[in-house]
């Protein structure tokens, strides 16, 4: 098992990115920008970051005992 310390800045680095890919994303809306490759980057952006995110959630739930 992880220590606590590790735990928070693994979730600190995986938040980071998955702001900063959300922020992305929104700048382009607010530019009118919500087709073409630069948006198929930024989804992509962000649905890697949120998939690394839920891994590393799944990761550290208890596992069920039989």
């Amino acid at each position: 098992m992880k220590s606590v310390d590790d735990f928070r800045l693994e979730a600190y680095k995986l938040l980071l990115e998955l702001d900063a890919a959300t922020t992305s994303m929104m700048m382009l809306v607010s530019a009118r920008q919500a087709c073409g490759p630069e948006w198929e980057n930024a989804t992509r952006r962000h649905q890697q970051a949120f998939e690394a995110w839920t891994l590393f959630l799944r990761s550290q739930a208890p596992e069920p005992s039989l």
